[in-house]
């Protein structure tokens, strides 16, 4: 009885040992580098700012391999014309018609996922965008509207209303990953450095770690180019050292 009891605990011990590195293991991939669905996110929604359809095809067949679903690929796509506009956004969606037809020809069933949630309505959807802006920002909005949205009030109404309250309030995709089609497309497109900032500090707030923006850099290189990764590198660098 004795011997069986030691046989025991040897084991459960051992398990305790496997689980513990196992979990550790994950905690350093997780600190480390990005998911693979992540950098499909990230190279998705950068092919769709630039308009490269060919190669969008490609990430878009590699989405759904890394276990992205349709419904979770579709709100990429949908995500993009809040910063590129509806032609890059409806040509993208146009090309993922194309990519799962072609898919569905040969077999290939992908899970669809779920939809969105529906929204409870409660008070008016400014209210409602402005309050998810002042949780992703940590900063509690300002008494009084300045700069361009007081220059043009209308611009700061479509903002809250539509960007953080219609968009962001769809559960398909998380914070972070709404984050992670954002940081892509901005740097993609280049030259709007004070919202990459802004996005890049929402980005950290939500628990991105100064290794997962290397990993960014990396990741949207090959497809931006090294002048565009540069300069959000360069952005990046600034954002890391005013935190």
């Amino acid at each position: 009885m004795k011997h069986y009891k030691i046989i025991g605990s040897i084991l459960l011990w051992s398990i305790l040992l496997f689980t513990n590195s196992i979990k550790a293991q994950q905690m350093i991939s997780i600190e480390n580098g990005l998911s693979q669905k992540e950098k499909s996110i990230i190279i998705i929604a950068a092919e769709t700012a630039k308009g490269d359809l060919a190669n969008l095809k490609i990430a878009l067949a590699d989405g759904l391999n890394t276990g992205l679903t349709v419904n979770e690929i579709k709100e990429i796509l949908v995500h993009t014309y809040a910063y590129c506009g509806f032609p890059r956004s409806i040509r993208g969606l146009q090309t993922f018609m194309e990519v799962m037809n072609d898919r569905k020809t040969k077999g290939i069933v992908d899970p669809v996922g779920k939809e969105a949630s529906v929204v409870k309505e409660d008070g008016n959807k400014y209210e409602r965008g402005k309050k998810i802006l002042a949780t992703l920002t940590q900063t509690p909005a300002p008494e009084k509207i300045v700069g361009y949205a007081a220059f043009a009030p209308i611009i700061d109404t479509f903002l809250k209303e539509h960007l953080f309250a219609s968009i962001f309030e769809r559960d398909v995709l998380t914070y972070r990953q709404r984050e992670w089609v954002t940081l892509s497309v901005i740097s993609a497109i280049g030259d709007a450095e004070p919202m990459l900032k802004g996005h890049l500090s929402i980005a950290l707030n939500l628990g991105v770690s100064p290794k997962e923006l290397e990993k960014f850099i990396e990741v949207i290189q090959p497809t931006i180019g090294k002048n565009k990764s540069n300069a959000a590198q360069l952005i990046i660098n600034e954002v890391l050292k005013s935190k």
